[in-house]
């Protein structure tokens, strides 16, 4: 079983990567935005690291989700928290697991029921296999091969830790 590093060694990488990202100058007025919930804690921490001037803004993607008809409601919907106009402004989309790419898709989704933004850049914690979508992370903290029955979550707010675990298929 490969082991996974802590989560401040991935927020650091996750850090640097994004740095990079923002540094051409072409997003200095990017707005980030955490996906409820683990990517919207993930989110407040590089928000502090980087030293954004823009404030932090927030998605649920319960109601955009193609499984919620399967699934239900979640027991708890949060309202997402956009704090400025995303028309012509870069996004920097945050989550903890990139896995099947459908969390992605479902958030995309909801940013443009807001507007245009003039990109979108994905900063995840984990990028795993079995994607079913076309796609893939700009800033990942740690890539991970899972079996089948393999899942990993952040769970959270304070510590926030990595919890792998095994499902009956």
């Amino acid at each position: 079983m490969t082991a996974i590093p802590d989560v401040e060694s991935l927020l650091a990488r996750m850090t640097a990567g994004l740095s990079q990202l923002l540094a051409d100058g072409s997003n200095e007025d990017a707005l980030l935005v955490g996906i409820h919930t683990g990517g919207a804690w993930l989110a407040e921490r590089l928000h502090e690291r980087l030293g954004l001037r823009t404030p932090l803004g927030t998605l649920d993607i319960s109601f955009y989700r193609d499984d919620f008809s399967r699934k239900g409601m979640h027991p708890e919907v949060r309202p997402s928290r956009l704090p400025l106009s995303i028309e012509g402004r870069p996004v920097i989309l945050v989550d903890d697991v990139l896995y099947t790419g459908r969390t992605v898709r479902a958030a995309l989704n909801e940013l443009f029921d807001y507007g245009r933004p003039a990109s979108v850049r994905l900063a995840v914690l984990i990028e795993r296999d079995g994607r079913e979508l076309p796609v893939a992370a700009d800033v990942a903290g740690h890539t991970l091969t899972l079996g089948r029955a393999e899942r990993i979550k952040l769970r959270g707010p304070d510590p926030l830790r990595i919890e792998r675990s095994h499902v009956d298929p």
